[in-house]
C-alpha cells in the first residue's frame, strides 16, 4: 500500500485531486471532515479540550465549532493547545483507517495542513496541489460567498504555496490549463509501474 498525502492551499482544488483519485477506485481520508467527527465522538478529545479550553465548549454532545474558533483563531498558544489534543488522535485513526484498508494499492489523506500538523510523516508520497493566487481567491469568492479582502486574509494565514512544494514528490497545477485527470493518471501511473 502506498498512502499519497495531497495537500493545497485554499481554493487551490486539493478535494478535487481527491475526488479524481476516487474515480480511480483510491480510498480517501479526509482529514478536515474526520477531525469533525474525531471532536464529536473522542472521550478523549472532549475531556481534553474541556479541560484545557473550556467547560462550555460542548453542548448537546457536539462540539461548537464556532466557539472554539473564536477561542483558538486569536491566540496561538490556544490554537497549538487544540492542535496537540487533536492532531495526535487523528493521526491515530487515519493509520487504523489505514489497516483496514491494505487491500488498496494506494490510499489518499486529503489535508490541507500535511505540511503544518507534521501528517506528512504518515504518508509515502506527497502530491502539493497549485494554483494562481488569483484564480484561488476567486475560486473560494464564488464557492463560499466570500469577498476577496476576506479570502486573501485567509491565504496569508497558510503556509505559502512555495514552502509546500519543498515536501512535495508531486505537483499537480489545478490552474484551468492542465489537465487534472491526465495528472493523477501519470502519478498513479509512476508509483504503480502501470
Amino acid at each position: 500500500m502506498i498512502k499519497i498525502g495531497v495537500t493545497g492551499g485554499i481554493g487551490s482544488g486539493k478535494s478535487v485531486v481527491s475526488d479524481i483519485f476516487r474515480l480511480y477506485e483510491a480510498p480517501v481520508f479526509d482529514a478536515d471532515r474526520e477531525a469533525k467527527k474525531l471532536n464529536d465522538i473522542s472521550p478523549y478529545i472532549r475531556e481534553q479540550l474541556s479541560q484545557q479550553l473550556g467547560s462550555d465548549l460542548y453542548a448537546a454532545g457536539k462540539l461548537d465549532r464556532k466557539k472554539l474558533a473564536s477561542i483558538i483563531f486569536h491566540d496561538n498558544h490556544k490554537l497549538s493547545i487544540a492542535n496537540s489534543i487533536i492532531h495526535p488522535e487523528l493521526a491515530k485513526h487515519f493509520n487504523e483507517w489505514c489497516k483496514q484498508r491494505q487491500h488498496h494499492p494506494i490510499v489518499i489523506l486529503d489535508a490541507a495542513l500535511l505540511i503544518e500538523a507534521g501528517f506528512y510523516r504518515f504518508v509515502d508520497k506527497v502530491i502539493a496541489v497549485y494554483a494562481p493566487a488569483a484564480l484561488r481567491i476567486e475560486r473560494v469568492m464564488q464557492r463560499d460567498g466570500s469577498v476577496r479582502s476576506d479570502v486573501k486574509a485567509r491565504i496569508d494565514n497558510q503556509l505559502p504555496e512555495g514552502e509546500k512544494a519543498k515536501y512535495a514528490d508531486y505537483i499537480i497545477y489545478n490552474d484551468n490549463k492542465h489537465s487534472l485527470i491526465s495528472q493523477v493518471s501519470e502519478v498513479i501511473n509512476s508509483l504503480t509501474g502501470n
